[in-house]
């Protein structure tokens, strides 16, 4: 195997080309600056020699096929390989309509990264000798014809004969939906569990039986590193949120076998419209805020009244984006104490009590 790579990341891009955009009055997704924000990104990372780069889903706003298209054109001019999977945004149905493709159109736009047998879903590709990287699709349809997030029988079973075909290589696993918790509770939290892959647990089972310790996910729109029983879990920020992040990372193993994955986030920090991004795009995000505030205070397990949740909605009003930038910490002391520790729980802080900063710039020993 190669004893060491250089790769980035970058999630949750949401392109949408001018005519393309629409607006609600809620959403935290900053579209306008999905192509700039590429741009700029790829400007970078086309001075960093990688060996290849991953967009773990929510590759365009609303799976518009003028999107899907500008976006496999960029790629295919890059100087490194490019692997992608479908985030819920790419297809958000099953058939086609006036606005986005169907679910059985996406592997067609993206065969030249990683989609080889279009027919399929999914794809497993040796991308380095000795690392092998696996593109899971959790995107399902239920009876009702409602998207949900969820590997299938047969997508689980091929995975299996992967990775039991694979014992002796480096296992790289992309997918859209988060498979380890990066929020408190977050598989039974009523606004977070679409974020979470509905069988996560059957998906661990498989990775830990055979041993494969790195998952790359997006979706969620946060910086974080979860771990759960020698699986870490990987979610990486959306470009088109604040704080509009993208990750570089390297793999090494030392002269003694031990394998090693430093983590480098990086910020898009302006484009032409937005010469202040960070400080704008936050403040678009706080201004936004209050109906998700509301719905989270008053939701269980707080479960508060109205008009107390009212209260408490100016002074959590950049709680989301300090969450979405990585590493935070929260400390309410006005709040009553039950209020208060519960927020605590939302901080980067390990089961020892202690603060644990690794979610944006780290070293993990694997």
């Amino acid at each position: 195997m190669i004893s060491k790579f250089r790769f980035a990341i970058v999630s949750d891009l949401h392109i949408a080309c001018p005519h393309t955009i629409w607006d609600h009055p809620s959403r935290f997704h900053l579209v306008e600056v999905s192509i700039p924000a590429f741009e700029s990104v790829l400007e970078h990372l086309t001075q960093l020699n990688l060996d290849f780069l991953l967009l773990p889903g929510d590759l365009t706003q609303h799976g518009e096929p003028d999107n899907h298209a500008w976006l496999q054109e960029r790629l295919a001019k890059l100087p490194f390989p490019v692997y992608v999977v479908p985030g819920n945004h790419d297809v958000p149905v099953l058939h086609a309509d006036r606005q986005s493709i169907a679910f059985v159109d996406f592997p067609y736009y993206y065969r030249k990264f990683g989609y080889s047998e279009p027919e399929k879903f999914y794809y497993t590709t040796q991308v380095l000798p000795g690392v092998r990287l696996i593109g899971l699709n959790s995107n399902s349809f239920n009876d009702r014809g409602e998207q949900i997030g969820r590997l299938d029988l047969e997508q689980l079973r091929w995975l299996e004969e992967v990775l039991a075909a694979s014992k002796d290589e480096l296992v790289l696993v992309m997918i859209h939906h988060n498979v380890v918790e990066h929020l408190p509770n977050q598989s039974r939290h009523a606004m977070a569990n679409r974020y979470m892959l509905e069988n996560a647990p059957e998906l661990l089972q498989l990775l830990r039986h055979y041993g494969v310790k790195l998952v790359f996910t997006g979706h969620l729109h946060v910086q974080d590193v979860a771990y759960s029983q020698e699986v870490y879990d990987i979610t990486t920020g959306s470009l088109v949120s604040y704080p509009h992040p993208y990750r570089v990372l390297e793999f090494r193993q030392d002269n003694h076998g031990r394998q090693w994955l430093q983590i480098l986030s990086h910020r898009v920090e302006s484009v032409p419209d937005f010469p202040d991004l960070q400080q704008a795009s936050r403040k678009w995000m706080g201004d936004r805020s209050t109906p998700f505030l509301m719905k989270f205070l008053t939701l269980p397990p707080l479960n508060l009244p109205v008009e107390q949740a009212k209260e408490f909605t100016p002074t959590l009003r950049d709680f989301w984006a300090n969450i979405a930038n990585g590493d935070a910490l929260f400390d309410y002391p006005h709040f009553p104490p039950k209020i208060r520790r519960y927020f605590e729980k939302y901080g980067a802080i390990a089961t020892c009590g202690a603060p644990t900063l690794i979610d944006n710039n780290s070293t993990l020993l694997l």
